[in-house]
């Protein structure tokens, strides 16, 4: 299967692979300090993401691109790496599960 990933910058990301679309959007954040480097977090995040599990599907990689998103949203909050430094797990697990809650819908019927 071939698969790309095309980062959007502030709309987040797409996937394009055989017949599949799948667009994660960029975390909504009141006040973007520096974009610098935003690409790269969510880049090192989705990686590190799909390093961590046993096995890669399509939607463990639809799961990562929602983490790089939201590391991506904390990059944005410093100048360089300042707020990554300070980052914690709990931090990103709390976040990502905001994300899923912003954008999880059901299709009644």
């Amino acid at each position: 299967m071939k698969t790309v990933i095309i980062k959007l910058g502030e709309f987040g990301a797409a996937l394009i692979s055989d017949g599949e679309y799948f667009v994660a959007p960029g975390y909504p954040l009141e006040e973007v300090v520096d974009p610098t480097g935003a690409g790269d977090a969510f880049a090192g995040a989705f990686m590190g993401y799909l390093d961590s599990i046993s096995e890669v599907t399509p939607g463990e990689i639809r799961r990562a691109m929602i983490y790089g998103s939201t590391v991506a949203s904390f990059q944005v909050e410093g100048f360089g790496p300042s707020r990554l430094l300070t980052l914690t797990r709990e931090e990103v697990e709390a976040r990502y599960r905001r994300f899923r809650e912003l954008t999880h819908f059901e299709v009644d019927g």
